[in-house]
């Protein structure tokens, strides 16, 4: 099993975060909301902070447990834990991703995401 955080970024205008993974990579061409693996000893608030910078370029502060869910893309067992987050600083570079959008909350249906983070999408849009 993998250990794997989201953050679910929001602005000072309420549009979330999202991300398209590059060629290449797993889920390649599919929308997530960013972050990464989990690394021994880490905590989740933690992975996301460093991986935010690794991976986009800015400073994210993560205050709010969301939940976990489990998936299988096929033997991989992936248990995705996501926290909301708010955009601190920072310009976006991408390095694993090659798109990425601030989008609207009722606008998250019209990506393609991959399947793990597709519960939070449905939560956002049934939630807020």
């Amino acid at each position: 099993m993998i250990q794997v955080a989201a953050a679910i970024i929001e602005n000072e205008l309420g549009q979330l975060l999202i991300a398209r993974r590059k060629k290449g990579k797993s889920q390649a061409g599919l929308w997530e909301f960013p972050g990464g693996k989990i690394e021994e000893g880490e905590s989740g608030e933690d992975c996301l902070r460093r991986e935010l910078k690794e991976e986009m370029n800015i400073e994210i502060e993560p205050y709010a447990y969301v939940g976990v869910n489990d998936h299988w893309y096929g033997e991989l067992h992936i248990r995705l834990f996501a926290w909301r987050a708010r955009y601190a600083a920072g310009t976006i570079i991408l390095a694993d991703h090659d798109e990425y959008r601030w989008a609207e909350k009722k606008e998250l249906e019209s990506f393609e995401f991959a399947e793990a983070d597709r519960m939070f999408v449905q939560l956002i849009l049934r939630d807020g």
